[in-house]
């Protein structure tokens, strides 16, 4: 009969249909910040933001195998939003630093809901916040670069990880910051820069008197 149920036969499967027009990695990327705004991290898996971004398991994994992979895929692209700004050039080095964080917090500020559940939840995770230490490290290289800053040798090295920790005290602040304007987050980071940039001058005023000291016979 027509009516009936032919057990020969299987069921047909329904295509899933994916969204057009973002690039498939930003896609995933989007899917996984929106889910984080609303439900955390942490309790987050593949399934649901493979599901948010239209693909399917497998596609989504053929671009990020795993949530660390979409998190470094996050920090790479916001890296890349605010090397797309130019060359920090006016101003002292302190000044130059402070324009190049700050339009990272600009770019950021879209998703700031989702980067304080994120940060929340990898809190309490240790293996994840090891994870995610080489990776700042890396960001905060390029934005010393961005900022006229030479990030090679050792002196690039101590640069860096200053920068970072000034980077995650302003980021802090940023987290907290209800003004329209990021005034707040501003005056912590360049209270970060200038505490810093004494500190360097210290150091480097430490080595040149070691230098200009005549040996002993």
């Amino acid at each position: 009969m027509a009516g009936d149920f032919d057990m020969g036969k299987k069921p047909r499967k329904t295509k899933r249909k994916t969204k057009s027009g973002q690039p498939t990695p930003d896609r995933v990327i989007d899917a996984a910040l929106t889910l984080a705004a609303t439900g955390g991290w942490r309790q987050l898996g593949l399934a649901g933001i493979a599901e948010e971004a239209g693909l399917t398991l497998a596609q989504l994994r053929s671009v990020f195998p795993s949530k660390a992979a979409i998190l470094a895929g996050f920090v790479r692209r916001t890296d890349e939003r605010v090397l797309a700004g130019g060359k920090a050039e006016d101003g002292a080095a302190r000044d130059r630093l402070f324009d190049v964080l700050m339009r990272r917090f600009d770019v950021l500020q879209p998703d700031r809901s989702a980067v304080r559940a994120i940060i929340r939840d990898s809190l309490c995770d240790p293996l994840a916040v090891l994870c995610q230490g080489p990776m700042l490290l890396c960001s905060m290289a390029s934005m010393l670069e961005a900022a006229g800053l030479s990030s090679a040798g050792l002196n690039g090295a101590l640069r860096t990880k200053g920068l970072a920790l000034v980077y995650l005290v302003a980021l802090r602040a940023w987290l907290k910051d209800d003004s329209t304007d990021l005034a707040k987050t501003m005056a912590v980071l360049d209270r970060g820069l200038r505490q810093a940039e004494k500190m360097a001058a210290f150091l480097n005023s430490g080595r040149t008197a070691k230098a200009g000291r005549p040996k002993e016979a």
